[in-house]
């Protein structure tokens, strides 16, 4: 009376077998696919700062490579070693391409004699034609004095005189220079206020005829001036 029974079972052990034929298929198609070597690259996101030249470089050292000698964080971390990258996602499109997405350092000004430094304040190395500020500090010390400078730069602003030039020493005092050629010796304390009483008061002092080559702002009340002789 039970003899149905075993037939029954067949047909599913037969579909079953069946599946993971299929699933094993599946997974080695997918396999053979994710083991394509890349042969496309493309970019996207902030690419202003990045030369062309720099770019093919680096689709040419990825291109061929398999995804076992070079995984997406490998092509990450090479991406990131491009000029003026600060950071880089990489995407897989399947079957044989990658997608870099860069993004590019925001540059604020010169650091020592030949890095730059980002208004993140991040200190790094690319080529830069252009005129920025240089910013000097300690090591170390460029977050802050990165952040210093857009206040010492608005405060100086009436002077319509660039700054060229801002230092932070080892003992966290300011010194500031500007396009004219005026040294500004600001220290340590109420630096903002120093310079914002230099910038309301320097004005007239020049209409006056008064010249200088240094002003020493570390006082309460006002500053110092090493006035220059008039020729005769």
């Amino acid at each position: 009376m039970s003899a149905p029974a075993p037939r029954r079972a067949v047909p599913a052990a037969a579909a079953a077998v069946v599946a993971v034929a299929l699933a094993a298929g599946a997974w080695y198609a997918f396999d053979s696919i994710s083991a394509q070597p890349i042969r496309e690259v493309t970019f996207a996101g902030d690419l202003s700062r990045v030369s062309r030249a720099d770019l093919d470089a680096f689709a040419r050292s990825v291109q061929g490579a398999s995804p076992a000698s070079a995984s997406l964080e490998a092509v990450r971390a090479a991406a990131r070693r491009i000029p003026w990258v600060r950071e880089a996602t990489v995407r897989r499109r399947f079957p044989d391409a990658i997608q870099v997405t860069l993004e590019a350092y925001q540059p604020l000004a010169r650091w020592g004699d030949a890095s730059l430094v980002s208004t993140r304040g991040e200190v790094f190395d690319a080529e830069y034609d252009g005129f920025l500020p240089r910013l000097r500090g300690p090591e170390g010390s460029a977050p802050r004095v990165a952040a210093m400078y857009p206040a010492i730069a608005r405060a100086l602003a009436p002077l319509a005189s660039p700054v060229t030039e801002a230092i932070f020493s080892p003992r966290g005092a300011w010194q500031v220079v500007l396009g004219s050629g005026l040294t500004l010796d600001v220290g340590r304390d109420d630096v903002e206020a120093r310079l914002a009483r230099f910038a309301a008061a320097w004005p007239q002092l020049s209409s006056q005829g008064v010249s200088s080559r240094h002003a020493d702002l570390r006082y309460a009340n006002g500053f110092a001036l090493r006035t220059t002789k008039a020729r005769p």
